[in-house]
């Protein structure tokens, strides 16, 4: 077993590959954003007086996020457990894929001066059973309005170049069934705050240690949290 690069009473978080450091096989729900084939590249901050984007706040690429590969070995080592995966139509989603669900950036900023359309969403897929039912039903689309991009952005105050809210992670694990959340690529940490929320055990991996260190301040300091509206 693995040590652990931070753990208190709710969350274990490792610092190395997945696919080698198998801890997080033992819980019971996947909450993950997964390199998805973006091939993310970061963006500057855009000036909508000159239409001209400047020097990227965070300029790290996203580890792995050329193809497809890391998530779907994840996901066939997870086996047919219940998972709630980020990913982009632009790529194939992952097999057995039961619902779709949409995270719209409603608080994005506008995007280049001219084009005929902009990116403003992700997918999230959700794969296997026992996910919470209520009556009226959770919706599809589920908005966010905090600033990602700028000086004062979520982007900028992690130090992380894709943050999830915690306000989104919070609803996406309050449908999830009872037992510990595995968030294997772990990036900022979002997923594991809100984990630790809402009273449940997680256990996290993060390949790259300047992102462990940004996870475990996180989790030392107390959550960051982002309004949301459904």
């Amino acid at each position: 077993m693995a040590t652990p690069y931070y753990q208190d009473d709710h969350v274990t978080l490792y610092h190395g590959d997945c696919l080698e450091l198998t801890d997080w096989l033992s819980a019971d729900v996947l909450v993950t954003d997964p390199p998805y084939g973006m091939n993310h590249a970061p963006r500057g901050r855009y000036d909508i007086h000159t239409g001209k984007w400047g020097k990227p706040i965070v300029a790290e690429n996203v580890v792995g996020d050329k193809t497809t590969a890391a998530r779907d070995e994840a996901l066939e080592l997870w086996g047919d457990k219940p998972a709630m995966v980020f990913g982009t139509w632009r790529q194939p989603r992952p097999t057995e894929t039961r619902h779709r669900l949409i995270w719209w950036k409603q608080g994005q900023p506008p995007g280049p001066a001219k084009t005929a359309f902009m990116l403003q969403d992700e997918e999230i897929y959700v794969l296997g059973k026992g996910w919470i039912e209520t009556s009226p039903p959770m919706r599809t689309v589920i908005a966010t309005n905090e600033s990602r991009q700028g000086p004062q952005g979520v982007v900028a105050t992690i130090g992380h170049p894709t943050p999830k809210p915690v306000s989104l992670m919070e609803l996406l694990i309050n449908r999830a069934p009872e037992g510990v959340i595995a968030d294997p690529f772990a990036g900022s940490g979002s997923t594991l705050v809100a984990a630790r929320n809402l009273g449940r055990k997680a256990i996290g991996v993060e390949l790259e240690e300047k992102y462990c260190e940004i996870i475990a301040n996180r989790l030392s300091q107390g959550a960051f949290d982002f309004e949301v509206t459904s």
